[in-house]
């Protein structure tokens, strides 16, 4: 059985969630390859989009929790804590990071507790600040108020109900949201971070494990940094060890369609002028923001690794069947997204070609030129207006990121779907078994792929894996039963009519 090489290691995370948005409660450990199941508003956007915002405020979830809202300066640290001068600062700083450099020569680990007391304390500090968060919350849900997350429920039958659906003869309660993020390595946990609360009296908490090592990976801290001038390079350095998140939002496909027409919108828009004559501003979610400026500001750097360019390249040939190709009709405009079926030379565009490849052009896209091994991909419903076989299909991209160090994160309605990555991990599990079996198609692990079933009111469960069911929710083979049980009461009615009447059979 062949191995990944030099696949990242992401940490270990776990989000746990009571009370927010539609869910009730859920506990989900994210592994490389996590599939979100079950009706629709059960809360696996919710889920999705809260991972994408703890991702965009602690910039990966990281070993390290460190990011530009919780950015401090040492500088800020000592001068303000001791009233040193800048001169003193910054042979402070230098003394600090002689130290640093001196453990990475000598090979030790470097821990948190190298760095001085003051950081941790800062670091802390900030992990109790709800703040650290809450605005990134209200920008990926699109809220005025992180409030609106809370979970309402009747009193009386425990049900949730809307805020608009309020009325004098019931009563409610308002159960505090609770929200966690827990990284840690094997049974030790690195650092935490946790909200709770409701209206506007949110609490935040966290810890740091100052024995928790800043060194991965057997590298050597500064090595490729060059010169190391201050502590912010050392800092950049840890942000730099961990990958970045992106989200892939359900109402990709319209994006791709009509991305020029939104954006030529919002620059008219752009002057006081223009706003005078929208009385309100109507707003996207954070993802589709994030999304719209990819697509917007697209540009293929190269910076890409081989593999996942051969991965793009895979998709375009096994499902797209052609080419996806970036054009700039002028040197600083919008780009022009075109598609070439195989075998065919001329280029359409987005608006010609199919629902299926205006969905999955961004994923091309993405591969191509964006995401990076250790990065974060979310992708809402990847079925969505593919035929079954391009479902099952799709399958092996989501396989070939796992095996490229990508972590994937996915929601899905689609039972064929879940029947590829169960025949995946039988794959993994035959090659595992079997040393010398060679590498037919991609492959996955059981302990790679973790399942969650969202249901309406009930905590979110997991699917184990099982050899012969694979991952298959349970409510999946009762609506098979119940469509074969009515096709047979149909038949029968049928039967029974035709002999009845004489009407011959077709």
């Amino acid at each position: 059985m062949q191995k990944t090489k030099n696949v990242p290691n992401h940490p270990n995370i776990q989000i746990a969630v009571e009370n927010f948005g539609p869910i009730e409660k859920a506990d989900v450990d994210l592994r490389p390859l996590t599939v979100f199941v079950g009706e629709s508003n059960t809360g696996k956007t919710y889920l999705a989009a809260l991972i994408y915002a703890l991702h965009q405020t602690f910039v990966g979830s990281s070993r390290f929790p460190w990011s530009d809202s919780s950015a401090f300066s040492l500088r800020y640290i000592f001068s303000s804590r001791y009233r040193s001068s800048s001169t003193q600062t910054e042979l402070d700083e230098k003394e600090i990071l002689g130290t640093l450099e001196k453990l990475d020569s000598l090979g030790q680990p470097i821990r948190l507790s190298d760095l001085p007391d003051e950081v941790c304390e800062q670091l802390q500090a900030k992990l109790k600040d709800p703040g650290i968060c809450r605005d990134e919350l209200k920008r990926c849900f699109d809220l005025e108020s992180i409030s609106e997350l809370v979970r309402i429920t009747d009193s009386k039958s425990n049900k949730k109900r809307s805020l608009l659906k309020r009325s004098r003869s019931t009563s409610y309660k308002v159960r505090g949201t609770k929200i966690l993020l827990k990284v840690h390595e094997g049974d030790q946990t690195l650092w935490s971070f946790s909200m709770e609360g409701s209206g506007s009296n949110f609490t935040a908490d966290g810890s740091i494990n100052k024995n928790m090592l800043l060194q991965s990976n057997n590298k050597t801290m500064f090595e490729g940094m060059g010169v190391v001038e201050d502590l912010s390079d050392f800092f950049y350095l840890l942000k730099r060890e961990s990958g970045n998140s992106y989200y892939l939002p359900a109402a990709r496909s319209g994006i791709m369609q009509s991305h020029g027409v939104i954006a030529s919108s919002l620059v008219d828009r752009a002057t006081r002028v223009g706003l005078e004559h929208f009385s309100e501003i109507a707003t996207f979610s954070g993802m589709i923001v994030d999304f719209l400026k990819q697509i917007i500001s697209y540009e293929e750097r190269h910076i890409s690794s081989d593999e996942m360019i051969d991965i793009a390249k895979a998709l375009e040939n096994e499902v797209l069947r052609g080419e996806i190709e970036v054009k700039r009709p002028v040197a600083m405009g919008y780009p022009e997204f075109l598609y070439r079926p195989q075998k065919v030379k001329k280029f359409l565009r987005m608006s010609q070609s199919s629902s299926m490849v205006s969905e999955l052009a961004p994923l091309v896209l993405f591969l191509r030129g964006i995401v990076r091994p250790g990065d974060t991909l979310i992708i809402e419903e990847p079925e969505s207006h593919l035929h079954p076989r391009a479902q099952t299909q799709i399958v092996f991209t989501l396989a070939r990121l796992v095996r490229a160090g990508v972590r994937v994160i996915i929601t899905t309605h689609s039972n064929w779907l879940l029947e590829q990555i169960s025949n995946l991990v039988r794959e993994g599990e035959v090659m595992r078994a079997d040393k010398s079996c060679s590498e037919r198609v991609p492959w996955l692990t059981k302990d790679e792929v973790g399942a969650w079933l969202f249901r309406m009111d009930k905590p979110v469960e997991d699917i184990p894996f099982e050899h012969i069911a694979g991952i298959e929710p349970e409510e999946y083979g009762e609506v098979a039963e119940e469509l074969h049980n009515r096709s047979v009461d149909l038949r029968t009615q049928l039967e029974e009519t035709v002999g009845g009447t004489g009407v011959e059979q077709e």
